[in-house]
């Protein structure tokens, strides 16, 4: 053997060494874990899966978590603390702490029999926070701060409903939560976890959130879901290479974006007033809200809407594009674009929507399972491309509009005609699917030390066209993107100047 090859050689060894031993060093390692159980027995019997329930047991866990500074004590007396409250959150939500059954009748329930949930203590002392808030795309690392990962919900059988998993960095923590999504959608998980952040905050007191576990809606049906043999399996692949990324969007950008929509100038000093219109609109479908001391009804709402639009005889306007509605229509196009479909390809958006007050008599607010039903827009990809924002936001607009209370209702009987899972992914390669919401109060998570730096999430559920929409740290109607597409694609919208032009290079 040369010298020089005896170099290459050696050289090689060498590197080889060194990205071995950076790669032990990059793991997430457990430092504990143990079985959280609920500070009071519970005294709630078994509760049916719905109809909304039922199709998810073929979806992953959902994995949400909070960036947070390091606590002002040590992490161990952290753990202790995120122990105490979660025994006395899971008190207050007692199905979390149980097991999937099914009976004889192949009913799918929730047996409540206290037998826990886990809690784990890692560490990923190398990692800094800033090392975590990539401007482009999302490190890889978060996937290791999440317990149950790629675990199915049908596994809610033998496996914790929720489990919770606290990385120490070297500047700050990571508090992950996996949450079984046959038990809960995103309204309900985000309910347990603030109440599990309130609890760590102040201890018990009376909480206002309280979730509403009656099984009495037209949501609750006698129908037997089939399950496969050996049981459900994701419907994508879980393999597929991605890339991710957080697009921000500021609320002045989303308001300009609105504006054009709508085909109206946009001007600093409407700003303000354009919001607020919208955020009471918003409100018009929660008949819980309030403000100050005056209930926040449609009536009060509607006469303070003509007001607004030039007098109290004034019709109010019902065709508005909304802001999230300008900016999934902004998506849509560009990730099309990017996408390079034929023409005459179908391009479909989905999105996923509360049924909560859409339902005729209303589930409560804080209603505890599923209550989601997944609402396509579909439209030609040349016709998506030619058209103006406008024309998809208003496509958009009327789906979402028009899915009240007979849409839900003529969904649940033709799923009753054909029980079956839900055929999560992207089949045919046009498809993207919204979920999540930026109304949900993510960044409500005060553990007792400040407020969240970052929401992020982890492997779950995740292929070509999956987005999920956060609320921007700062609020005020910011909004972050979670983005997952094809490598190829990825590289398209982020040369979109359409779609770039509007998102925060901060």
């Amino acid at each position: 053997m040369d010298s020089s090859s005896s170099s290459s050689s050696s050289s090689s060894t060498v590197a080889a060494t060194v990205a071995v031993a950076a790669a032990a060093a990059a793991a997430t390692t457990v430092v504990s874990k143990c079985r959280v159980h609920p500070s009071q027995a519970s005294a709630m019997g078994d509760l049916k899966l719905s109809v909304s329930d039922l199709p998810m047991l073929s979806c992953h866990y959902i994995q949400k978590g909070v960036l947070l500074p390091r606590p002002p004590f040590p992490v161990q007396h952290l753990v202790s603390l995120l122990q105490l409250s979660l025994s006395r959150t899971l008190s207050l939500f007692p199905p979390l702490a149980g097991r999937l059954s099914t009976g004889s009748s192949g009913r799918v329930l929730i047996s409540c029999n206290d037998e826990g949930v886990d809690l784990i203590h890692a560490s990923a002392g190398d990692v800094l926070v800033a090392d975590l808030l990539s401007p482009s795309r999302v490190p890889e690392r978060f996937k290791s701060f999440f317990p149950l990962d790629r675990t199915v919900s049908y596994r809610g059988h033998w496996e914790p409903i929720v489990a919770v998993q606290v990385t120490e960095l070297r500047d700050g923590v990571f508090i992950g939560c996996a949450a079984n999504h046959a038990v809960v959608d995103g309204t309900s998980f985000w309910n347990f976890f603030n109440t599990f952040a309130e609890v760590s905050r102040i201890g018990e007191r009376r909480f206002s959130k309280v979730p509403d576990f009656r099984r009495e809606s037209v949501l609750i049906s006698d129908a037997v879901l089939k399950i496969p043999e050996g049981g459900p399996t994701v419907t994508f692949n879980e393999d597929e290479p991605l890339s991710e990324r957080i697009f921000s969007f500021t609320r002045e950008a989303i308001s300009r974006l609105k504006a054009k929509a709508n085909d109206r100038k946009w001007s600093e000093s409407e700003d303000g007033n354009f919001n607020a219109v919208e955020i009471m609109g918003k409100q018009m479908h929660d008949p819980y809200v309030t403000s100050g001391n005056v209930k926040l009804t449609p009536s009060f709402l509607g006469s303070w809407f003509a007001k607004q639009r030039g007098g109290a005889g004034t019709r109010v306007e019902t065709a508005e594009i909304s802001s999230f509605q300008a900016l999934s229509a902004l998506l849509w196009r560009s990730v099309t674009r990017a996408r390079k479909l034929h023409a005459s390809k179908t391009a479909t958006f989905r999105m996923a929507v509360n049924c909560r007050h859409r339902l005729e008599p209303r589930l409560e607010a804080h209603y505890f399972g599923n209550a989601i039903q997944s609402i396509p827009t579909r439209a030609a990809a040349g016709e998506v491309l030619s058209r103006d924002l406008r024309w998809c936001a208003e496509r958009l607009n009327r789906s979402v509009t028009e899915h009240g209370d007979a849409a839900v209702r003529g969904a649940v009987e033709e799923w009753e005609r054909e029980p079956r899972l839900f055929p999560l992914g992207n089949a045919d390669g046009a498809s993207i699917t919204m979920g999540s919401s930026p109304r949900f109060p993510m960044f409500d998570n005060d553990f007792g030390w400040g407020r969240p730096v970052a929401i992020r999430s982890g492997r779950a559920n995740k292929f070509d066209g999956k987005i999920s929409a956060f609320p921007g740290r700062e609020g005020g109607g910011s909004v972050d993107l979670e983005v997952l597409l094809s490598p190829e694609t990825m590289d398209g919208i982020e040369s979109d100047l359409e779609f770039m032009q509007y998102v925060s290079q901060h």
